[in-house]
């Protein structure tokens, strides 16, 4: 008799909506993947045990070096270029690198509208033309009636936090000016008129535009040319 499969051991605390990107087969064998804001390795688990060409970025030295135990414990691979801690508007891999880009949790810790434009912009830069963006944020979303603005798109939310909140209208329009194929519509998750999640994921076009992008909006996407920035990661 085989024994079952421990889910928790195979999976660790993946995203439940990343997990939805798995089942719907945008995720497959041989891509390079990048969790861009990884804390501790929970979406990563999965693609180490199955060999997935993985990268992970993440500003605390802390959480790297957590994520380079991780990974050592799984397969002796190669840690140190894999596992960087480096902020995401500041990416240091070249563009055009990864076929699948994970951003869960992450970009509503913008300072402000020009911030999360460079965040969002490094993200994009380092996807393959034809690749996906798969993001998860904190939004305002149907919580409009509830949220304190503090400025630079920024809210005080009612259960205390302070985030950057994106709104529906401004994620439609940031697709559009990247000229991004939403790959389902905007899913919005309300937690009891405390705070809510919003899933944005994003196909890259494989022809690429460079559209002028307004600053102060949190629309300011950030961005050079091929080969402008970054080393190549093999």
């Amino acid at each position: 008799m085989s024994r079952s499969m421990d889910v928790r051991e195979h999976f660790g605390e993946i995203d439940i909506y990343l997990f939805d990107q798995l089942l719907k087969g945008r995720i497959r064998p041989g891509m390079r993947i990048l969790d861009a804001g990884c804390g501790r390795g929970r979406n990563l688990v999965f693609f180490l045990r199955e060999g997935y060409d993985v990268f992970a970025v993440d500003r605390s030295p802390e959480a790297v070096e957590e994520v380079r135990k991780l990974a050592a414990g799984i397969h002796s691979r190669e840690q140190e270029e894999r596992f960087r801690c480096e902020p995401i508007e500041k990416l240091s891999f070249a563009n055009d690198t990864f076929d699948f880009v994970i951003c869960s949790a992450v970009l509503h810790f913008a300072e402000n509208d020009k911030h999360f434009g460079e965040m969002v912009g490094e993200l994009w830069r380092v996807l393959k033309p034809g690749g996906v963006l798969f993001t998860r944020l904190a939004s305002g979303i149907g919580m409009e009636a509830l949220m304190r603005p503090l400025g630079g798109g920024r809210y005080s939310l009612p259960d205390g936090s302070e985030r950057y909140l994106a709104d529906a209208a401004q994620l439609h329009r940031l697709t559009e000016r990247l000229h991004g194929q939403f790959l389902e519509p905007l899913k919005t998750v309300q937690v009891e008129g405390l705070r809510c999640m919003t899933t944005w994921c994003l196909k890259k076009p494989h022809i690429l535009f460079f559209d002028p992008i307004e600053e102060g909006t949190g629309e300011s996407i950030q961005g050079e040319p091929p080969g402008g920035k970054g080393e190549e990661s093999q």
